[in-house]
């Protein structure tokens, strides 16, 4: 193979060429190459070409996007896509932005070229979403010292959210609460529940982020702690014994009461017995010794209409003015005289004597 001859000149020149583009070919630069945004925002990269250059594009998930000469209009596919130069007086620095971020169509490879020997540079863009943050159920009241527990819960984040909670501001212990998540759709909900003892008044918040976000979402409520009411159980309890031994006291006090009435009463009683048992055997010897009364000379039999004067002659009258009345005792031994009493009423008149009524008193 011949090759044809160059000149010192040429040579020079030639050599000197590919000095100049390896060193040039070096020094084009793109920063970040990792890129996280939050969907709705923009996303931006520059690119620092150290040396001469005539045409910079620009290419977002394979497609060509924007085209940027030095001098020249830029021809752009859409208004989302934009480019500048990051001062008035350097040429050198570029600055791209790719406005109103998706993840759909925009979280992909971002491609910087520069026509000529300088190559080009590959950047990753992430864009990420923020959802919503609630705390469930609001405001709460409890009792000091009671358990309580919060939930909160995050829809439509993505990637999945670091949930975290604070009381008055103070971060609290991750032991305190537990956080899971599951996803829906092409995002993700977290659920996390805090528990601890209520001890006085506090603002407990709730709080979700991704990388992207500058400030946590967050979502707070309001804990309210009321002093623990007096244990009437204790108090009822120690009534209820109380009560319960004044109770017993005045029962047993009720039943002495009455064993000593009734220890009073018994020997009258017995007394009584036996007085009536001693009359009644002195009752029964006098009836079986002789008879307890005289005969009674002066009773008429009914129909009877006089009576002889001898018949009467162991008896006393009582005469009453206009009719004859007489009274006719039985004679009662002394013995028995305060406890029986045997008479009889007797009128007399013209056609002699008639018995009207007879009577015993016991």
């Amino acid at each position: 193979m011949t090759v044809p001859w160059k000149s010192p000149p040429d040579l020079f020149r030639i050599g000197l060429l590919l000095c100049v583009t390896g060193a040039v070919s070096g020094q084009f630069q793109l920063e970040p190459l990792n890129s996280t945004v939050l969907q709705g925002s923009d996303a931006q990269f520059n690119a620092t070409v150290q040396g001469n250059w005539q045409v910079m594009t620009w290419t977002v998930g394979g497609l060509l996007v924007l085209n940027f000469p030095v001098t020249g209009n830029i021809t752009s596919s859409s208004e989302q896509f934009s480019a500048r130069f990051c001062s008035s007086v350097d040429i050198s620095c570029v600055e791209f932005t790719i406005h109103n971020v998706t993840r759909s169509g925009d979280a992909s490879l971002v491609v910087c070229r520069v026509l000529g020997d300088y190559g080009s540079k590959t950047a990753h863009l992430y864009v990420q979403e923020s959802g919503t943050v609630n705390v469930n159920g609001g405001n709460v009241t409890v009792v000091r010292h009671q358990q309580v527990e919060f939930q909160c819960v995050t829809t439509a984040w993505f990637p999945t959210p670091t949930v975290s909670w604070t009381r008055n501001g103070q971060a609290v212990s991750s032991s305190l609460y537990n956080t899971t998540s599951m996803a829906d759709g092409d995002t993700f909900n977290s659920t996390s529940v805090l528990k601890f003892q209520a001890v006085s008044n506090a603002m407990v918040e709730c709080r979700a982020t991704v990388l992207s976000l500058t400030s946590p979402q967050f979502s707070s409520v309001f804990l309210v702690v009321v002093p623990k009411p007096p244990d009437w159980t204790v108090l009822i309890a120690v009534v209820v014994s109380i009560g319960g031994f004044a109770l017993l006291v005045l029962l047993i006090n009720g039943i002495i009461f009455c064993y000593k009435r009734r220890e009073e009463k018994q020997p009258n009683y017995q007394d009584e017995m036996r007085r009536v048992r001693t009359h009644s055997q002195i009752s029964g010897v006098n009836a079986a010794g002789q008879r307890q009364g005289q005969e009674n000379a002066g009773y008429v039999p009914e129909g009877q209409t006089s009576v002889a004067p001898s018949e009467l002659t162991d008896s006393s009258f009582s005469q009453l003015n206009g009719s004859k009345v007489y009274k006719v005792a039985d004679a009662v031994n002394t013995n028995q005289a305060e406890n029986c009493y045997s008479g009889a009423h007797i009128t007399v008149g013209e056609s002699g004597v008639r018995k009207h009524r007879h009577v015993t008193i016991v």
